[in-house]
Parts: structure tokens; sequence; C-alpha cells
């Protein structure tokens, strides 16, 4: 046999058991979440034509998405992002509306990650957009729910951290930099190279005010506080408006309670081309990915011709589950499981055990006993997976019943009939 027909290709995995049933229930609680929000379902392509994802939409560079043509040369994509899709969609069914727009989404990205970095290139991620809204109110509301939704996941020590792509643009703007000095900054800020960019801003042509605040960048980062500072280096208006906005955001997150669970850092400048306001990732403990990313992209939509400001944000669930796992939380499934052994001759009392017990909500599993295994046997199949209880029907509707309570048998014998509640301690 080919043994690579038991393997899965780089950056694809297999989810099941435990790990699956702790997922599904994560997920099932950030809906909730997301429900409670007035968030609504739309289901969009896993693939779509290559045009949807090109750069300017901000997706994925060009090599890193798996392409392939249909029937008629186009070229279609895998999605590696879900935003833009649902761009598409809102432009497409909400083309006249006005007022708010509540979209929310889950599916699986793929991207083509370069080798032997130990990135998973299929990733689920559940997220949400809010169209239509401009206001602070909006952007504090989003990071809200983001807070509600790492809760339910059982995370308690989290950071979101916001950023404003504007405060940036502002300095350079009001430095009067050229687009090729303005790349090089940013890349020095964004591999925190600070001894590199203060360096470079020295070589410069530009003001000495501009130089000053251009070199503060190693300190634009903490709590709210550090927003006070950054209001002095600067009276580019488009920068100060940026920090005010950062200001009014924290106070309307402060009403929710949350500002414990923030902060911020001006030198974020993750899609700097794509993103238009604030931008923020959440980080916790036990991966080195940030859990949740998102922003404002006003300019987005516009795109699939329609002028409307957006904001939104995608909760990693890959990352989010290795957070949970790796910081031993105990996910509570809800499981209630039944396994129903029988012999052939009493075929019918096991079934209509296992139909009643799946009347009253158990799952309920039929296994045909076989001579070749012990009682023994099927008791440590019950541990292995997870049951709760384990029915053995004997002659004459006997009910032999033994619970499986943290992973130790209990036997107990039971009389089962028709007319009675199969396992009364159910």
């Amino acid at each position: 046999m080919n043994e690579k027909l038991l393997h899965t290709p780089e950056g694809v995995r297999d989810i099941y058991g435990t790990e699956c049933l702790e997922r599904h229930e994560i997920i099932s609680r950030i809906k909730k979440v997301l429900k409670s929000y007035a968030y609504s379902d739309i289901e969009t392509p896993a693939f779509e034509y290559f045009d949807i994802f090109n750069m300017d939409k901000g997706s994925a560079p060009s090599n890193e998405m798996y392409k392939f043509f249909d029937r008629n040369n186009n070229t279609l994509v895998l999605r590696p992002d879900i935003t833009p899709s649902i761009a598409r969609s809102a432009a497409k069914y909400f083309p006249d509306e006005e007022l708010p727009i509540r979209l929310s989404y889950m599916g699986r990205t793929f991207k083509n990650e370069p080798l032997h970095q130990g990135k998973l290139h299929e990733t689920t991620q559940i997220g949400c957009e809010l169209i239509n809204d401009d206001s602070s109110a909006a952007d504090a509301e989003m990071l809200a729910c983001v807070v509600d939704v790492i809760r339910v996941s059982g995370l308690k020590d989290f950071q979101i951290v916001i950023g404003e792509v504007e405060f940036f643009k502002g300095i350079i703007e009001e430095a009067g930099i050229d687009k090729d000095a303005e790349a090089e900054i940013r890349d020095f800020i964004q591999l925190r190279n600070f001894f590199g960019l203060q360096e470079y801003i020295k070589k410069l042509d530009i003001n000495e005010s501009s130089k000053e605040a251009l070199c503060s960048f190693d300190k634009f980062f903490g709590s709210v506080d550090m927003l006070d500072h950054a209001e002095t280096v600067t009276k580019n208006e488009k920068a100060l408006t940026a920090i005010s906005r950062l200001k009014k955001v924290y106070n309307v997150l402060k009403f929710y309670g949350y500002e414990d669970c923030i902060g911020f850092d001006l030198g974020m400048l993750n899609g700097y081309g794509y993103y238009t306001g604030i931008v923020f990732r959440a980080f916790t403990y036990g991966t080195g990915s940030a859990i949740v990313r998102g922003g404002r992209y006003n300019n987005l939509l516009a795109k699939f011709g329609k002028d409307a400001p957006s904001i939104g944000f995608a909760i990693i669930i890959d990352d989010l589950m290795m957070a949970v796992s790796r910081q031993h939380i105990k996910v509570d499934t809800d499981t209630n499981r039944a396994l129903v052994i029988y012999e052939i001759k009493n075929q019918k009392s096991a079934v209509l055990l296992a139909e009643k017990l799946r009347e009253r909500g158990v799952e309920a599993s039929l296994i045909r006993k076989s001579s070749r295994h012990t009682v023994a046997e099927y008791e440590e199949y019950a541990r292995r997976y997870e049951f709760d209880r384990m029915y053995i029907v004997k002659d004459d509707d006997e009910v032999d019943e033994s619970f499986v309570i943290s992973k130790e048998i209990a036997d107990l014998k039971a009389k089962y009939s028709d007319n009675d509640q199969p396992g009364g301690a159910l």
C-alpha cells in the first residue's frame, strides 16, 4: 500500500475525537455571541474568481493563493480570506441599503504558506462585518464583541492591542516623505528595529519635529495614557484626529467594563494599504499568532461598487483552540452518550432501548456483541470513546447497566420493559 494514502499534505490536518467535540462546542458558543449582537449568518463560496482576492482587496499575495482554472479558462482561487467575499456579497445584495448591515460567517480559508514554517495552510475562521457605520461607537462595539467571543472560549488571560494607521499616515504626511522612504520606515517599525529606524531617520532631509515624531514610535505602545504623549509630538490634523478617535473608543469600552483588556500600539501597521483607521489584534498565551485580527476598511466595498464604511474581525479557530489546549482550559462538551451491547436474539429490545434513549437526548450507539470480545473489553472501549454509560441487553429484556463516570466503571443491574424508562439513573 502507498504510505502517502495515510498522510495528509503539508499544512492540513485531521481533527477528531475529543478535540473535534471541544472545537464544535467553542464554535457553538462563539456563534451564540455573534447572534446576541444581532449578526445574520451568510455563507459564501470556498472558491471565487481571482480578482475578488487580488492584492488591492487586502488579501494574500498571489504566490500564497491556491489557484486553478475552470473549463472556460477563468482563474479561480480557494479563498485565502473571507472578508472580500462578504464585501462582494454586501455590494450585490444590499446595494441601496444605507443603514447598518451586520453579517457573520464561518468558513475555511486556504493559504499556500512558505514551506517549513509550521503554519497551517487550511484554517477555520469565524467573523463578522459591520457595514454602513463609520462611528467610533461601532469600533468600540466590535472590540466588545471580541472580548465576549474570547471569554466564552474559557480564556481569561488575553489582551486586545489597538492601533490606528491614520496616525502614522498623518506623521508621514506632515514630514513630506516619499513612498519609498515611507515603506522603509514602516518596515523598521513593524520589525521593531528602532535602532535602525533612528539611524535611517537621521539621514532624511525633513524637519526636526517630524524626525522626533518618527523616532518616538518605540514609545507609542502601552496603556491609554500613552495616547496623551502621542498627541504632543505632532500638529498634523489627521494624526490628532486618529488619537482623538482612539480615546473615544476607549471611553465607550469603559461603558462595557472592558477597558482592562485593552492596550495600544500605534506602530501596529499590519495591512497598511488595506485598513483605513483602527486596527486590532488579540493575543494570549500558548500561540505565537494573534487569535483575532480585525480593523476598519472603509475603501473595500467601493471596489465592488458600493461606497460604504466597514469594520470587522476574524477569529482564527485553530489558534484559539491551541491556546485553550495549552492553557489546560477544560471545555465542557455537555455530551450524554450511551453504548448498547446486544446479541442478535435480543436485537429488538436493543433497538427499542436505543430509540428511547435517543428520544431523551442521549447519543446511543448500538453494537452487536461478538464472542471474540469480553465484557471487560467493551467497557474499555466505552472508556476509550468517552461513553457515559453502557447497557448490555440480555435474555427476557434484562439489561446490565454499567456507568462510565470519570473513566471508572460501576456495574449495576436494571430491569427494562417497553413501558419503563430505560436506566432509572439517566
